[in-house]
């Protein structure tokens, strides 16, 4: 059986799917592996590292594809590339179907079966696959990192004989996983942080971290989570109390970081055009909800925005600006999907139509849109 993958567009995207170990341990479990030339040359994997290993490198992108059973690639390629694909192969990876259906509704037509991982469900068994958790980790700590790069002072408390700098107030607005890793980095680099969720039981982790929580609307929050371990779209009514919690508390903050995403849907719209006014020159805000058009009103994605002073900084793939761990991570976690459903004595990907892992993550199969999650919002 044989995986494949080709490089992304590096100035797009610099993540990969396949690191050198992970393509031995495909090699391993009885897969060939193809890949084109100079695949992860950007992040210091050349060739010969692959090859060395008996992977296959092609500099023809079609040699590549062609014969392949498995395509795994991090997003959707250009429509360009698209047609490399053929008929029945099976594509892999984190492919946004909510935004990218059109493509998806192309390679359909080609009896093509699609899965998109981050339509995995929250289960314990699923949890070596979860690669939104493993790329929301990345992203919550490099948001951090932006906000203090763009932040002109210091971020932990100092005293000095010519007196004290204060510790930096931080605002982080959705405690999942992105946030809880943006809690604690902010924390660890000595900064006063807060943090607000729609989900109460988020409190005792973002307590335990050190931040202070601040509370919307506590019996409402206790219902705010799905089945599914995500958060839950609220009322009308929920969403105003939530912005008057968030409005008390901007205005005393220095950097506020927003997280807050329902999948499927546009970022839910938290802190407004009137809340960035009163927050004190200097200050910065990182949209993590960039691409789904953001959770703050004045983010413009890709950019960073200076507001009468206050910074927005609005990158919308920021676990690809820290690509190599971001790879590893994403590698193993597709790994770890495929080896599940491997059966190492035909060396043959034995599919049970009826697993959790694979009914929530097939987008479409023989020509059909089958997940039931991306129907319901496209």
């Amino acid at each position: 059986m044989k995986i494949a993958s080709i490089l992304e567009n590096t100035k797009i995207e610099k993540r990969i799917s396949i690191t050198p170990d992970i393509a031995k341990k495909y090699i391993d479990l009885g897969f060939e592996v193809a890949l084109s030339e100079n695949y992860g040359a950007h992040l210091g994997f050349n060739d010969q590292s692959y090859l060395d290993l008996g992977v296959k490198v092609f500099k023809n992108e079609n040699e590549v594809i062609d014969g392949s059973d498995i395509i795994v690639q991090l997003g959707l390629l250009s429509d360009e590339k698209n047609l490399l694909i053929k008929e029945n192969q099976t594509l892999i990876g984190i492919l946004n179907p909510y935004q990218n259906m059109n493509k998806i509704n192309n390679l359909n037509k080609k009896n093509i079966n699609i899965f998109s991982l981050e339509l995995l469900p929250r289960i314990t068994r699923a949890q070596s696959m979860d690669i939104l958790s493993s790329q929301a980790n990345l992203a919550g700590y490099k948001a951090v990192i932006e906000s203090f790069a763009n932040f002109e002072k210091a971020i932990p408390m100092m005293m000095t004989a010519a007196g004290t700098v204060p510790a930096a107030k931080v605002l982080v607005v959705g405690a999942g996983v992105a946030g809880l890793q943006a809690i604690a980095t902010a924390k660890r680099m000595g900064a006063i942080v807060f943090a607000t969720d729609v989900r109460m039981a988020s409190k005792e982790q973002v307590e335990s971290l050190g931040g202070k929580f601040l509370i919307v609307d506590e019996e409402a929050m206790k219902e705010a989570e799905t089945s599914g371990g995500y958060a839950k779209e609220m009322t009308e009514e929920y969403k105003k109390k939530e912005q008057e919690v968030i409005k008390k508390h901007i205005s005393d903050q220095d950097i506020v970081i927003t997280t807050a995403l329902i999948p499927g849907r546009p970022a839910p719209r938290l802190v407004t055009a009137e809340m960035v006014k009163s927050m004190r020159t200097g200050a910065v805000i990182v949209d993590l909800a960039a691409e789904m058009g953001g959770n703050c009103e004045l983010t413009k994605r890709n950019e960073v925005f200076d507001a009468d002073g206050v910074k927005i900084v609005g990158y919308d793939n920021l676990p690809g600006e820290l690509p190599k761990d971001a790879s590893t991570l994403f590698a193993k976690n597709l790994l770890n999907f495929l080896s599940s459903h491997f059966n190492s004595e035909t060396k043959k990907l034995e599919l049970d139509w009826e697993d959790e892992t694979v009914k929530n993550t097939l987008v479409t199969k023989g020509g059909n849109i089958v997940s039931e999650i991306v129907k319901g919002v496209s």
